[in-house]
């Protein structure tokens, strides 16, 4: 329940002089943590403090957060009450000022009105133009000024040897003796005094009515204050070095904020983040019901040509154009990333955490394990693997009765089923919870899954790239009691509980995805899910922190999430909605998110719109398309271009003809992208072997070819400066028109959802489909599920199938050899051609240079 407005009282507390005196330090200590604690509950709006006078303290006034300083005595708000900026009166005040009637030009005596609330009545009453005058009871010119004062305002009790008579005739007092808010109804006698009387009691009644009043005013208040704002943030400087050292280099450097630091900055409360280490945090989802009433920011959709197979730095221009957006041009922006897979980092392509002057720092942290969710993955994938083996053991060596006694045993005297076997029991159309009341035939159709082995499509996972994983037998031990099967491993990566964590939106909508996972079908062809296994619960558990985004920072210290990281060839390939969502939030209506698609826009970005916009219901704003000279010379014809071989002259000299010829995958990336409706910006990401006449032909060919703008970027050599140009044309290109629209509708039949995408996006003349592939889309179709997005397991290489086919291929026929489903994903993935969800390490892999130094602990070689 949302509480407008909370009192800290402990004006109650029994007053003994000497044992109160003892313990002020601990109450004093007792009361800030309260207060601290009150400052982080979203549903409190407002703190009033209602105590002794002994126990105030400006560290006591000054724990209470600005925005929820109902008493207006922080020395925030009286800083901002000095100098006449909009702030909050002090209720108590608002009382005095209120009995007051005009007094302009009048003489006003504060007579032991002291600290906050004495400057603030001073402050108000100069508002008004009265003369104000301050003493205190001891001063020796007390008489004179009484004499002489309008108005006097007491505020602490009057000593005895202070007589009535001192007043001036005829002036206004009021008295609230104690502090104002606790005054007494007592006023002195005396002739020709003007007495507000009863005037305690008429303060206190008036001040408590500006606090009430207040709580009409708290709720918008405290909405205004969640609404957006330029964050209070302070970038990272950088001096970029020529020539452009290692990243990881680089990344050593420079010194990163304190994660809580960067947090409070872009708005997060103490009770939103939980740190891990320095650097890290995860982000409680938490924060989507309290920026709920929000709008949300640009969303912005980085994607590419299709690549090199050395990448064409997709990640480093997101890492640069948010360090332009927030460092350079004061605009709220966030990156939202992938965590990349350990396969890679200690296979081929090494680091993922951007490049050069725009990467996530610590890239050492971002690389190896960050807050272990792909660790937790794998536990969660491994859990039901095993679950699926172990099963079908059990009901092939029990009987029905052996196996319902085992599956519910007596606990404690007592025989009962868990939650998740009444839900089965109720799938099943059994409506009953007494385990002793099942027929033999209830009891068969619950404890049999009867799983078919050869059905089943659930792989085990690694973070690893082994290959020899790829086909293994499992059950050959004696104790499995002969029933081997052939399996194999995937990378974690390509998981569908990795997929489930990228597109779920929230917890409750993961654990129902991981329910309906299916892993194989019985032997009446019917699919098997993980709530038939009753493992549901277990593997929600295992995600629970998973689900949380973790927040990291660039190098100029602006805000990145980075969050899951599915197989970009046989999974969408995007970031979590999540990050998405929680980011979009915090950036407020003019702030800016970028995420990534995976690979090309054929690939990463046709996804990204089919499959995780429908599961978001976000609507992107922009895509940036990122291009380089040297895959562009490749598409247009130039020698192969192998991972860890030296580039031939033809990339490193100026080939205008090159280019030329290979801008024809630039401009289909660019009609693709068309499709959606959304305008597209060409980023140009510049290597220092480009010529300028080779990079204004880009951008001419760019421009003609439908897009709203093209800039050359030149982050990696020079941070956030470098990609200012692409900043601001994105800023531009986020006010044309958006005609957003889908590829297809879910209701086509699956060959058809196929068939569109292999002709409208790789230029295909048609589709073939294998029996295998054709007895899938059956079966998916009768099962129900053929109103899912399909999301192509291609090759990233090539806008057909076969990857040594460079630049626009066209007229041929796009091969599916197998349908799958990911169906707590809610996807159906075809497989074109041969795909391998298990890479292999290589000859050279990048663990021979990759060391630990062990006296400083500092990784060597990653990147």
């Amino acid at each position: 329940m949302v509480q407008y407005l909370k009192f800290i009282n402990f004006s109650a507390v029994p007053f003994q002089h000497q044992f109160f005196t003892r313990q002020l330090p601990a109450l004093r200590i007792r009361i800030v943590s309260e207060i601290l604690r009150l400052n982080e509950d979203p549903n409190v709006h407002g703190l009033a403090l209602d105590l002794p006078e002994s126990l105030y303290s400006s560290k006591l006034l000054n724990a209470v957060k600005p925005e929820k300083d109902v008493d207006g005595l922080s020395s925030v708000n009286l800083g901002r009450l000095v100098h006449g900026d909009d702030c909050l009166v002090p209720p108590t005040v608002c009382a005095v000022m209120e009995l007051l009637e005009d007094i302009g030009g009048k003489k006003v005596l504060l007579v032991g009105v002291r600290g906050a609330e004495g400057a603030a009545l001073q402050s108000m009453l100069q508002r008004q133009g009265a003369t104000v005058l301050s003493c205190h009871w001891k001063s020796p010119q007390l008489q004179s000024e009484l004499g002489h004062a309008d108005t006097v305002v007491f505020g602490s009790a009057k000593p005895d040897d202070v007589p009535a008579s001192w007043i001036k005739p005829g002036a206004t007092v009021i008295y609230g003796a104690h502090g104002l808010l606790s005054g007494v109804n007592r006023a002195w006698p005396g002739q020709g005094l003007h007495f507000s009387s009863p005037v305690a009691e008429r303060l206190k009644l008036s001040a408590y009515s500006c606090y009430f009043l207040l709580q009409s005013c708290l709720r918008p208040r405290w909405i205004h204050s969640q609404r957006h704002r330029k964050w209070d943030f302070h970038s990272l400087k950088l001096q970029p070095l020529s020539p452009v050292p290692s990243d990881i280099e680089i990344s050593r450097a420079q010194c990163p904020k304190a994660v809580d630091v960067l947090a409070k900055e872009i708005g997060l409360l103490t009770d939103e983040i939980e740190i891990y280490g320095q650097t890290k945090a995860k982000v409680r989802l938490s924060l989507l019901e309290r920026l709920k009433d929000q709008p949300d920011g640009k969303y912005v959709l980085v994607a590419g040509i299709t690549p090199t197979p050395l990448g064409e730095g997709k990640s480093t221009v997101t890492v640069g154009l948010v360090q332009a957006l927030t460092a350079h041009l004061n605009i709220n922006s966030f990156a939202c990333l992938r965590q990349p897979s350990q396969g890679p980092t200690f296979g081929v392509k090494g680091g993922a955490a951007g490049g050069g002057y725009a990467q996530v720092i610590p890239m050492e942290e971002f690389n190896l394990h960050l807050t272990g969710d792909i660790h937790a993955i794998t536990a969660a994938n491994n859990l039901l693997a095993a679950a699926i083996d172990a099963r079908i053991l059990h009901e092939n060596t029990q009987s029905d009765k052996s196996l319902y006694n085992r599956l519910v045993p007596v606990v404690n005297g007592v025989r009962g089923f868990s939650p998740i076997q009444l839900a089965r029991l109720r799938r099943l159309g059994i409506n009953k919870t007494d385990p002793g009341t099942l027929t033999e035939e209830e009891i068969s159709k619950f404890a049999r899954l009867d799983i078919d082995p050869s059905t089943i499509t659930w792989q085990r996972v690694v973070d690893t790239n082994d290959r020899f994983l790829r086909k293994i037998t499992v059950g050959q031990a004696a104790t499995e009691k002969g029933f081997a099967r052939q399996a194999q491993f995937d990378i974690a990566v390509a998981s569908e509980i990795m997929a489930i964590l990228a597109l779920t939106t929230s917890l409750q909508d993961m654990k129902e995805r991981l329910g309906r996972v299916v892993v194989a079908n019985d032997k009446k062809g019917e699919p098997v899910t993980a709530e038939d296994l009753g493992v549901t619960g277990a593997l929600a558990v295992l995600m629970k922190d998973a689900i949380k985004p973790t927040l990291m920072q660039t190098l100029e210290g602006t805000p990145v999430f980075v969050h899951a990281g599915p197989f970009a060839n046989i999974a969408h390939g995007s970031s979590s909605v999540l990050a998405d969502k929680i980011a979009l939030k915090l950036v407020g209506e003019k702030g800016f998110v970028v995420t990534e698609a995976g690979f090309g826009a054929d690939i990463g970005m046709e996804k990204f719109f089919n499959i995780k916009c429908r599961a978001s219901g976000l609507v992107p704003s922009v895509v940036v398309l990122v291009a380089t000279v040297r895959a562009l010379k490749m598409h247009g014809g130039g020698p192969n271009v192998t991972a860890g071989a030296p580039l031939k002259k033809e990339y490193t000299e100026e080939n205008l003809q090159l280019v030329a010829d290979g801008c024809c995958n630039l401009q289909k990336q660019i009609q693709i992208t068309q499709l959606f409706g959304v305008p597209v910006v060409v980023a140009l990401n510049v290597f220092k072997t480009d010529s300028p006449a080779e990079i204004d032909l880009v951008c001419k060919i760019a421009k003609e070819s439908g897009a709203f703008d093209a800039v050359p970027c030149n982050h990696w050599s020079a941070g956030g400066r470098g990609a200012i140009k692409l900043a601001q044309a994105v800023e531009k290109a986020v006010n044309q028109k958006n005609n957003f629209k889908y590829l297809y509708n879910l209701e086509l039949p699956i060959v058809e959802k196929i068939r569109t995408i292999a002709q409208k996006v790789y230029g295909a003349q048609d589709i073939e489909l294998s029996p295998a592939a054709q007895s899938q889309v059956d079966r998916y179709t009768q099962q129900g599920f053929g109103n899912l997005p399909i999301c192509m397991a291609k090759t990233h290489l090539s806008l057909s199938h076969q990857p040594e086919r460079k630049g626009v291929p066209t007229g041929f026929i796009l091969p599916i050899s197998d349908v799958r489903a990911s169906i707590g994903a809610g996807f159906i993935y075809p497989l074109v051609g041969t795909m391998s969800t298990m890479p292999g390490l290589p000859t050279r892999s990048c663990f021979y240079d990759i060391d630990l130094d062990p006296v400083t602990e500092e990784v060597k070689g990653l990147f």
